[in-house]
Formats: structure tokens, sequence, C-alpha cells
């Protein structure tokens, strides 16, 4: 396709993407002054609450139910229709689904919809906790392949090919893999040869992209879809600008249709999906898809500037695109801020603390070594320009200057599993002190979130590492949550 074509086609496609079809008659439903008689019972916010007082009257007008004009979610024929067309079109799949239990939810039916009981499905071991949820109702038995290890910055980075090669040709009856791409700390392996190995193989790729929901409208960045995935599912609300709890699940047919993706996403979703979310959707989509490549070119120079004063000015150290690639040859998405803080003699629990309670910033996440800021489009040279500040008086006035280095940190140890996650969930259990578990089979899932990554899943043996790593980060941040109704205790296999 020549330039010309290529421009002609891209003004075309932004036209259409100026529609919002599911937005804009939510809006006008609301406006019609109907008298409702059906559900929800605050009947369009009829009476006076908190609620209603705080949200506003449109808020409620527009928290309404399925309908004819409205359409509906698990049948869509019309403006849900038009408008996940619409997000297909941007995103550069076949077809998209609207969510409204998250990404979650898409993971759920991602395993569901390409793997039955006993199927072997390739799953990196630092994914989300919904990928073992997804495990267990699928009945999928595992295959982990163990993620890249940065000792510096004390964090995982994605799946390497090598080890995806490996893993393939040891499980060549594998019916998917998933690859979480972006990892939570911004790192992109090579998924585009991920796919092709895959598909050389009749292997379907499934990818948790809850952070890269922006990646299509970054020039420079390779997104899931380009790549050659089969399904993804991604955070709009994470990264794209829509309302908390609403994701995109995108498909390209061919090794699972898009008939087998609504059945499997109907057993998942509720009946009763919320039509502020979706709205949400078709106007975040709107805005990516026609200022989004536009906001991040002007972004980046402005992150590049607070990393240069943020490295000048004190002791912490960024990661970046060509460490990454160095060190774990991989690419990286710089909207990630990864702030090692740990060689001015704090943790990343300590700056996260102090600057939620000194600066009132609220950082996406902590870990031993590092602090995480996640940059959007709707930051700016201000909302930078204080993060920066910050930091360099955190730095000027409570560091240490004794480094700090930990095993519990950089530790690599990967657990054994013995049962599958179905038939642990489901086998007889007793509830016990972590401390006594040393050695038992877990039944349940410990797990630090954010992220959400587990430290044991259902099925692995509970080692030594695991009991330190729990305690680890129970000391010091208090991030450890557990299935189990007991502080400090774990749900095992009985034996």
């Amino acid at each position: 396709m020549n330039s010309i074509q290529e421009q002609l086609q891209i003004s075309e496609l932004s036209k259409t993407q100026e529609k919002m079809p599911l937005f804009d008659a939510l809006v006008h439903y609301a406006n019609r002054n109907t008298i409702p008689f059906d559900v929800p019972g605050h009947k369009m916010g009829a009476q006076a609450s908190p609620l209603k007082n705080i949200l506003g009257e449109m808020t409620m007008k527009m928290d309404v139910n399925s309908m004819k004009e409205l359409d509906l979610l698990s049948h869509p024929q019309s403006v849900i229709k038009e408008a996940q067309q619409l997000a297909a079109d941007a995103f550069g799949a076949d077809h998209a689904y609207f969510l409204v239990n998250g990404t979650t939810s898409g993971i759920l039916a991602m395993i569901l919809a390409t793997c039955k009981p006993d199927d072997v499905l390739i799953v990196p071991r630092n994914c989300h906790k919904s990928v073992m949820n997804g495990l267990i109702l699928s009945g999928a038995k595992p295959v982990f392949i163990e993620p890249e290890v940065d000792v510096h910055f004390g964090i995982s980075h994605g799946i390497s090919v090598k080890n995806v090669i490996k893993t393939l040709s040891a499980y060549p009856e594998a019916k998917a893999i998933l690859v979480t791409y972006p990892t939570y700390f911004g790192s992109m392996n090579e998924l585009r040869t991920i796919c092709k190995l895959a598909h050389d193989r009749n292997i379907a790729v499934i990818v948790d992209s809850a952070h890269g929901a922006h990646l299509p409208f970054m020039p420079e960045l390779i997104d899931p879809i380009t790549a050659g995935a089969d399904i993804v599912t991604m955070s709009m609300h994470k990264t794209g600008g829509s309302l908390t709890q609403s994701s995109i699940l995108l498909l390209n047919e061919g090794r699972i249709s898009a008939k087998t993706m609504q059945k499997t996403l109907n057993m998942i979703q509720t009946t009763s999906a919320n039509y502020l979310l979706m709205s949400s959707l078709d106007v975040a989509r709107h805005e990516l898809a026609l200022y989004g490549y536009k906001r991040y070119q002007a972004l980046k120079p402005l992150v590049e500037r607070a990393i240069h004063e943020i490295e000048q000015h004190t002791c912490f150290e960024i990661l970046k695109k060509d460490f990454v690639k160095k060190h774990n040859m991989q690419s990286y998405d710089w909207t990630k801020l990864v702030i090692r803080v740990n060689d001015s003699g704090l943790t990343g629990f300590e700056v996260y603390t102090l600057l939620k309670e000194k600066y009132q910033i609220q950082m996406e996440l902590a870990e031993g070594y590092v602090v995480m800021a996640v940059i959007t489009t709707a930051d700016d040279e201000n909302s930078l320009k204080k993060l920066v500040w910050a930091l360099r008086e955190i730095d000027r006035l409570y560091s240490r200057k004794t480094p700090i280095y930990s095993t519990s940190v950089t530790s690599t140890h990967a657990n054994i599993l013995l049962l599958s996650p179905r038939d642990a969930h489901y086998a007889e259990h007793e509830l016990m002190s972590i401390d006594r578990a040393l050695g038992k089979i877990s039944a349940d899932l410990l797990m630090i979130y954010p992220p959400g990554i587990p430290l044991v899943i259902p099925g692995e043996l509970i080692s030594e590492n695991v009991i330190q790593q729990y305690h680890y980060y129970s000391q010091t941040f208090g991030n450890v949550l557990t299935e189990s109704a007991l502080e400090h205790h774990i749900t095992v296999v009985k034996e």
C-alpha cells in the first residue's frame, strides 16, 4: 500500500472513530425523563441520597438496566455491537468484547475458551492470581515458565524466548501459552517470535495485557494484536482512561471462534452489565483512537526530563529500555516509572509510605528495592514536577546512605507443583499457622497485592523460601493476601 492510500485509510478510520454510539445512546436515554418501573431500585436517582448528592443527577440517570435501545451485552445487536466493532477497528482486531468485571473476567474467559480439563496451559510463574483461578475453573494443567529475574532492581521481567522454545519442545501437546505483555513493571518480551513459535505448533497464544491498553498508540512499541496474539485482554481502566473495572477482550479469529468466545464470556459476565462502565469504554476508545498518538508523543519528553531530574539530584535510579535490553533482551514501556531507591538505605515500602503520608502522592506499588508510578496521558508537567520534588526531598531528608540488599528481594527459588490447582482446591483441607506448614501442599493462594503475583498457589509445596517471603512482605509492607480468614495462617491439603 502506498503512502497516499495509507493516509486515506487512516483519515477514514479517524472519521469513524469519532462516533461514540453507546455513550451517546445512554446520554440520550438519560435525558428523556423516562418514568422507570424497572430496576435498578434507585429509579434513576429519583430519591435524594448521599450517593446522588456526590455523584450527581446525571450519573444516577445513566445507571440503568438493559433495554432495546441500549442493547444487551450478552447478545449485542445495536449500539453495544457498534461500539465493540469500533474498539476492534481501533485496536486492529477482528472482534472486541466489553468486560464489566475487569481483566480478571477476560483472563478466565481466555483460559476457558482454549483449554478443557487436563489440557496443558503454559504459564509464566509471575502471572496474575486470576490465572490460577482460571486453572481451577478449567481443570487445565499448568506448566510454568520462570520469568527473567532482575537482581539489580529486585523485580521480574517477561519470559524469555529461549525458555519458551524449551517448554514448547517439552510439551508439544500444549493447547495454549499465556504471556503477560507488558509485565507489571513494563518489560515486553519478543512476543512476535513467541506467537510464531506457538502457531507453528498450532498452539494458541493468549495475552494478559492488563497494563497495555495504550500500546497501540505508542509508535515505538509493538502491541500484542500486531505481534500476532489470538486473544488479548487489556484493562482500559488502568492505562486507557475508562472507569475502574472496565476492560476489553480482543479476538483474532482462527484458532478460537467468535461464537465460542461470546458463549464463554456469557458464562463469566453478569447479566446486569453496568452501562456507566460500558459507556466509559466507548469514550476511552474514542479518546485513544483520535488523540492517543499525539498525546503520548507530547508526554514522552516530559517523562524523560523527570527521569533526568531524579537521577541528577538523588541517589535513585530509573529502570530504562537500554538496561532491560542489555540484561534481559526485552523491550520496555517507558510509561512505567520504576524507581530503584535501596541505595539510599530506604526500602521501596518506606519511600511509598513517605510519598503518600508526607506528600500526598499515591504510587502504584512498592517492592523491596523499588517504587513504581504509572504514567498516562492524564499526567502533565505539573504532576511530574511534584513527584520529582518529593523524591528529591525524601532523598535529602530521609536517606540513610547505606544501601540495602536483601536475599528476600532477589530470591528466585521455584516452587514444586505436586497437584494441579484444581485438585488441590477440591481436596480435603486443614488450616494451620504458616510457620507449621513447611513441607505441606498448599490449598491456598498467597499473593502480594498489588500486583497480585502469587508467592504460592494451590498444589505447590510450601518451602522454607515461601515462608521467608511471606514474613518479609508481611513485616515490611503488610500486603500479602491469603484466601484464609486468619492472619499468618494458610490452608493446606490434609494428609
